[in-house]
């Protein structure tokens, strides 16, 4: 029914070009590009239109056009709305709020954070981290330490666990409500002042809301990074729909890549060898994606990739697999070519 509905929905795309306008001038219209698939698809039928466009998902130069003069430099969000930005070097916490453009600045202010540098690695280190978050609840009724209020975050997230980092309860929250203000630091979090927290409340959903430390100047993403990650994505998924199991493995980084169980590449690779080795066929299907650059220490150009997977395996025409869920990808850009670090 699925591939039918899409089938049918190609279709109404293909006659909306030749029926928007009268027909002579229609087809006047038509560019070079249009009337190939037109063409095709009186030639060929319309699963080779919908494989013609697919592989337009795989070109660099088309994601260009899609993110155009949109400002990247905090990311490429297609379900987040904001983001939160924190320099721990500083330290400092702006919130901004995406837009068609790039992002508009909402507030911008001072924040205490943990006296710890570098990354967060474990439990009790006194050390706010270091990367990219989601906020996964606001939490009030709290102890009169963290102000009126919080925004919890993931940490730790997939790579920090395939990484062995520890540790919890890393929030976005207020000041002491006593007005008690001697300790200038953190127990891992980023606190601000109370007023502006709840202007903050105020504006934001956490549940489409990600926050971004860094320590010392964040290195901002631009739209050809945009592109080239976008357009890795959708070749890293083709391969896995063909069952091409080297192209598929190309996308992983052989020296560096750990998954958040800790399983390393040789396993992963045997691991997904005998997967392939099934000959199911694959359905899969990828939407609001989001890409936000991701802060290391190592010196890369590190991106986080998060998006919705609906995946569907079938062997003998039966489903033996099913999952739908939002998935993440830490990747680096090497010659521009994607290379994943971790996944879950």
């Amino acid at each position: 029914m699925k591939k039918i509905l899409q089938r049918c929905a190609l279709c109404c795309a293909l006659w909306g070009v030749l029926v928007a306008q009268p027909l002579a001038q229609s087809l006047d219209a038509l560019d070079e590009s249009t009337f190939e698939l037109v063409n095709l698809y009186q030639q060929k039928g319309i699963t080779s239109v919908q494989e013609k466009l697919e592989s337009y998902l795989l070109s660099v130069p088309y994601w260009l056009k899609v993110v155009g003069e949109r400002d990247v430099s905090y990311g490429y969000f297609q379900t987040t709305r904001y983001v939160f930005v924190s320099d721990k070097a500083l330290p400092d916490l702006r919130l901004f709020k995406v837009t068609n453009q790039g992002f508009e600045l909402l507030g911008s202010s001072s924040a205490l954070v943990a006296q710890g540098k570098g990354h967060k690695k474990l439990e009790g280190d006194l050390t706010t981290p270091i990367g990219v978050y989601d906020l996964t609840a606001r939490l009030s009724g709290l102890p009169p330490y963290y102000g009126p209020l919080a925004f919890a975050t993931n940490y730790p997230n997939t790579y920090d666990r395939s990484l062995r980092r520890t540790g919890s309860g890393i929030w976005i929250h207020g000041l002491p409500l006593d007005g008690n203000r001697e300790e200038l630091n953190t127990k891992g979090c980023i606190a601000i002042d109370n007023e502006l927290l709840k202007k903050y409340d105020g504006l934001v959903d956490y549940r489409d809301s990600i926050v971004i430390i860094s320590e010392g100047e964040l290195r901002t993403m631009n739209a050809m990074q945009a592109a080239q990650i976008l357009a890795g994505l959708y070749a890293w998924k083709e391969m896995w729909k063909k069952g091409d199991l080297a192209g598929y493995l190309k996308f992983y980084d052989k020296e560096n890549f750990v998954r958040q169980d800790g399983m390393r590449y040789k396993a992963f690779a045997e691991y997904k060898s005998r997967i392939f080795a099934k000959n199911e066929e694959k359905q899969i299907e990828i939407s609001g994606i989001d890409i936000a650059p991701f802060p290391n220490g190592e010196g890369r150009e590190m991106y986080r990739v998060n998006f919705r997977q609906d995946y569907r395996a079938l062997l003998n025409g039966k489903v033996s697999f099913s999952s739908s869920h939002r998935k993440d990808l830490y990747v680096w850009l090497q010659e521009g070519e994607m290379k994943i670090l971790s996944e879950k």
